[in-house]
């Protein structure tokens, strides 16, 4: 059996301490945990959290290299995929790191993007 593949953008790891995203973000590290999906992140990920993530935002991060986490690296194809969402004004032109994660997931052909990022990632 496949396991999916999963890709966790920042909001999800930080949802890990929001009252309202708690549940789920903590069940699907608790998922992973398990092995029922292999966690996938990027180098934007990582920027995103050292650049100013909590402590303990830090911490559960620093989890999903436990669970053997897939860790994607940037590339000339996820730029200009992402400046194609902005010109095509699929994501506002001010959230190219948004743009940024949805190309990578996707030039990478992951199975699943996961996110509490309502306004920018998560549409319609």
């Amino acid at each position: 059996m496949k396991i999916l593949r999963v890709y966790v953008d920042t909001s999800v790891i930080g949802g890990c301490f929001d009252v309202e995203f708690r549940e789920w973000s903590n069940g699907l590290f608790k998922d992973f945990e398990n092995g029922l999906f292999k966690p996938v992140i990027s180098t934007i990920t990582a920027i995103e959290i050292q650049r100013g993530a909590p402590a303990p935002v830090k911490e559960k991060y620093s989890e999903l290299f436990d669970y053997d986490v897939e860790m994607l690296e940037n590339s000339r194809d996820a730029n200009e995929l992402a400046e194609t969402y902005l010109e095509k004004k699929i994501i506002s032109q001010h959230f190219f790191e948004d743009a940024l994660h949805i190309a990578i997931a996707t030039i990478a052909n992951v199975d699943l993007l996961v996110s509490w990022n309502f306004k920018h990632i998560v549409h319609y």
